[in-house]
């Protein structure tokens, strides 16, 4: 594990160019150089990219780099040390002028999610987690919300957020089983995630088309919030693994955590 110290500096380092990264990608768009929506995308991704590797290779040498972007180098899984990052996490909202779009860089050591950062620029909010400390919120524009939400206890209605595009049979079966009054529909994984720690939503699960890019850095910072996550069957995920694949995700409040598993199963998930 990394001392304390080095931990404080890699969350300094992954907020810092997060941060910087979400900065470049807003910028991008408000140039409205590239009108048709796939090429911004395209360029977005790049770009970001292209910040994020020569940042980490730059400060961080010895590390493992995972990305959605780059050509996977399965000598990673050799390395204790692995930052698992989504340059941009949300490409269509992004490219089509929308605001759940996120920028993902993660920690994971020894195949677990240590550290998290979530920028979500279009929101001006930063989402940082770090394991055994309390998430950071930074960001004070707009309407969005400047501290995480409490927890409202059992009893209290159910929203669940949902993929904007991907909503299996089974979904609103689930939602009519474990009572929820109201779906959420947004993109990007971490933005998803933030709605839960906003107070906008109380339980996220997703299942297909996952990658470990997708759910490290939200991962770490849910944790860090005190968030159970895990897979259908109620197992921890693990990072840096040869195959990237990440399908199952849960994500609730620990009192939800046996209610949502079993209903998961009843209706075929």
């Amino acid at each position: 594990m990394l001392d304390s110290a080095d931990l404080q500096a890699r969350l300094e380092f992954a907020k810092h160019i997060a941060t910087a990264a979400g900065r470049r990608l807003a910028g991008l768009r408000r140039s409205e150089r590239w009108a048709e929506p796939k090429m911004l995308g395209d360029v977005g991704d790049q770009a970001a990219d292209g910040y994020l590797q020569g940042a980490l290779f730059g400060r961080y040498p010895d590390d493992a780099v995972l990305s959605e972007e780059t050509k996977d180098d399965l000598n990673r899984t050799a390395n204790r040390v692995a930052w698992i990052v989504d340059p941009l996490d949300g490409t269509k909202e992004y490219s089509t002028g929308r605001h759940d779009w996120a920028v993902h860089v993660g920690l994971s050591v020894d195949q677990q999610p240590v550290l998290g950062v979530v920028a979500l620029p279009a929101i001006e909010r930063v989402l940082v987690g770090v394991a055994g400390r309390p998430v950071m919120l930074e960001g004070t524009g707009g309407d969005w919300p400047t501290t995480l939400a409490a927890d409202p206890g059992e009893g209290a209605p159910l929203r669940l957020v949902a993929s904007r595009s991907h909503t299996p049979d089974w979904m609103q079966r689930f939602a009519d089983a474990i009572g929820v009054t109201e779906q959420v529909p947004c993109g990007s994984v971490g933005f998803k995630v933030s709605m839960l720690l906003f107070g906008k939503a109380d339980i996220y699960v997703h299942k297909i088309g996952l990658k470990e890019w997708d759910t490290c850095a939200p991962e770490a910072v849910a944790r860090a919030a005190g968030y159970v996550v895990c897979r259908f069957d109620g197992a921890e995920h693990r990072y840096n693994q040869a195959n990237a694949r990440n399908d199952e995700l849960v994500v609730c409040r620990p009192w939800l955590k046996d209610r949502v598993l079993q209903i998961l199963g009843d209706v075929g998930a």
